[in-house]
């Protein structure tokens, strides 16, 4: 064997080495970008994994997970949106704590809460007034039942107490009782085992009617209660605030090669229901699927984006905070975007994508609002793996983050997996009850059809009608 040429071997690696850089290149152009499911994964298990106690709204722990969103922005090459100068956008946010030690003293008897009634809703103040027995029927009362302590009788077999209830607001008593039952158990339980106290950002306005306050006792005590006369009073004990309670929307950016091509928006949110009361000795809410799956999906999309050659539009990757407090972040995001509004070309929000929805098809994910823009059946043709939202029922369109901004005119709508997973809202929304393949397979199907709508002079628009 004869020596080799070490100038040779010098230029053959330089030749193979551009070589496979070139091969890569054009690997990114053909769209073979493979998100793995082992990265899904390994986001889903920071995000949903005990250690961030269910990433509660507007809690540190909410911000531990903005941290972890934008410190995996900034390893994909993704930078600070314009006009800030980090990536977290943060707002300050007013409400009541209670110390879920509130009193019901009626006619004499003194009743405990967590024991003899759960408060479900309360404006966090004390509340009043005459004893007072009303039936469904008794929703148009003619008078005002601003002093009365209503309590819900003869509420028909399979009627739902809490519809009726709620059906009060136009004239609201000073507090409304009803009987405890397996709905009222499941609302408590599906806000995290806790009082639904108001909250708003700091600075907006009050809203003009406070909330209901809304009781519901046990058959024991609602017996005593029924024949019970005079006054009803509850007395709840609120917790100074040791400082501002804070809520953060995580913001990465890819910018665009041309100014005037417009924004797309990506967008998840990142926090869920925290610690809360446990049921079957589990109390931390993980939310693996609400909504660490939707975070996921921005997480890895902008992965695959930012690694590909650079794109015609821009791209803002926005995982909110305070969505289960009432879409507080993305309302938040809308009111002081980092980029204008009207440069918005569409939005895309991803929700619950941890489960297939036995209505749709193996792997579609569905979009809702379907039928009020283009922007679904067109992401469609290009190979999204998404099709109509069979629960119109359940308005879903105007359920999740997008809503904010579809009333501002953008094209907002959100894909989601199982639209009625029985964890929803449960301490079981973990990783156990995750389909990795599907959520991979899901994310998979839209790197391309968003590749392809943010190289492109697409414009999406509402159909007649659609625009809420």
């Amino acid at each position: 064997m004869g020596v080799v040429d070490g100038g040779f071997v010098k230029r053959f690696w330089l030749v193979v080495t551009l070589g496979l850089v070139a091969l890569c290149a054009v690997a990114q152009e053909a769209g073979s970008w493979t998100v793995k499911p082992e990265w899904v994964k390994a986001h889903e298990e920071v995000l949903a994994g005990d250690a961030m106690r269910g990433r509660g709204s507007a809690t540190p722990d909410e911000e531990r997970a903005a941290e972890y969103v934008v410190k995996e922005f900034a390893e994909y090459g993704l930078k600070p949106a314009p006009k800030m100068s980090g990536y977290i956008q943060s707002a300050e946010l007013v409400s009541p704590q209670l110390d879920g030690h509130a009193t019901l003293t009626v006619g004499g008897m003194v009743l405990h809460e967590g024991v003899d009634f759960v408060l479900l809703a309360s404006p966090g103040v004390n509340a009043s007034g005459a004893l007072m027995k009303l039936r469904p029927a008794d929703v148009n009362f003619p008078n005002s039942l601003a002093g009365a302590a209503a309590l819900l009788t003869d509420i028909p077999t399979g009627t739902s107490e809490v519809g009726v209830a709620g059906s009060f607001r136009q004239n609201p008593p000073a507090l409304i009782m009803m009987l405890q039952n397996g709905e009222t158990d499941r609302m408590y339980m599906m806000m995290g085992g806790k009082t639904r106290v108001p909250i708003r950002e700091k600075g907006a306005p009050e809203p003009e009617k406070p909330m209901m306050t809304m009781i519901a006792l046990t058959p024991a005590v609602m017996a005593k209660v029924a024949t019970a006369k005079g006054e009803v009073a509850l007395a709840v004990h609120v917790i100074p605030r040791t400082g501002p309670r804070m809520t953060y929307n995580a913001i990465g950016y890819l910018p665009g090669s041309d100014d005037k091509a417009g924004t797309i928006l990506l967008t998840a949110h990142l926090d869920h229901l925290g610690v809360g009361t446990p049921i079957n000795g589990d109390g931390i809410w993980n939310g693996a699927n609400d909504d660490a799956s939707g975070t996921t999906a921005v997480l890895e999309l902008a992965h695959a984006l930012a690694a590909g050659p650079k794109l015609k539009r821009s791209v803002l990757f926005v995982c909110y905070g305070s969505e289960e407090l009432g879409e507080l972040g993305s309302t938040y995001f809308g009111e002081n975007p980092p980029v204008p509004l009207k440069s918005l070309v569409a939005n895309l929000e991803f929700e619950m994508i941890g489960a297939q929805d036995p209505k749709l098809p193996k792997g579609v994910l569905l979009f809702t609002g379907w039928e009020r823009s283009n922007l679904g059946p067109t992401l469609k043709e290009h190979g999204a793996l998404v099709g109509p939202d069979p629960y119109p029922e359940e308005h879903f369109f105007e359920r999740s983050d997008n809503y904010a901004l579809a009333k501002k005119g953008v094209v907002a709508h959100t894909a989601a997996g199982w639209g009625t997973v029985p964890t929803y809202h449960q301490p079981d929304d973990d990783m156990e009850h995750l389909d990795i393949p599907f959520m991979t397979a899901a994310i998979q199907s839209l790197v391309e059809p968003v590749r392809w709508l943010a190289d492109s002079d697409f414009v999406p628009k509402w159909n007649h009608g659609g625009k809420p």
